[in-house]
């Protein structure tokens, strides 16, 4: 599946949406990145995260 989320530049590094992706496809970083092969896009990182730098594209 294509990844329909996008970590924006605001993101800081929290950690919240790694914890919350039943996948495990985030990985650290600032911003932190989404594997995209791994991703199966169902939004759970985005809900975790506190300042909205998740996004579906």
């Amino acid at each position: 599946m294509a990844n329909p989320y996008k970590i924006g530049d605001n993101c800081v590094a929290c950690g919240l949406c790694m914890q919350a992706c039943p996948t495990n496809c985030i990985a650290e970083g600032n911003p932190h990145v989404i594997d995209e092969a791994a991703c199966v896009g169902c939004g759970l990182c985005a809900e975790a995260c506190p300042v909205d730098a998740i996004s579906q594209t």
